[in-house]
C-alpha cells in the first residue's frame, strides 16, 4: 500500500536569520498578527507560523521567508 500523500502542512519558522524585521513583516502579512505577537513568534523560534495549510500555500510562505534569510521547515 502506498502512503497517502500529505495535503496539509505546517510552516515552522526554525530561525528568523539576520533580517528579523523583514521576517516579522512577512509573518504579519501572512497571519494578521499584531507587531508584538509577530515579534514574539520570531524571537521564540522554532514556532509554527501557519498550520494546516495546502501544500502550494505552505511552499509560498516558506519561499517568502527563505528569501529574506529565515530558516523554515514544512511539517
Amino acid at each position: 500500500e502506498e502512503a497517502e500523500e500529505k495535503t496539509s502542512f505546517d510552516v515552522v519558522l526554525k530561525d528568523p536569520g539576520d533580517s528579523k524585521l523583514q521576517v516579522i513583516k512577512i509573518i504579519r502579512e501572512i497571519t494578521s498578527l499584531g507587531i508584538k505577537e509577530a515579534k514574539e513568534l520570531a524571537d521564540n523560534a522554532p514556532k509554527p507560523v501557519k498550520t494546516d495549510v495546502p501544500k502550494e500555500e505552505a511552499e509560498g510562505i516558506r519561499d517568502r521567508l527563505v528569501e529574506v534569510g529565515a530558516i523554515v521547515e514544512l511539517a
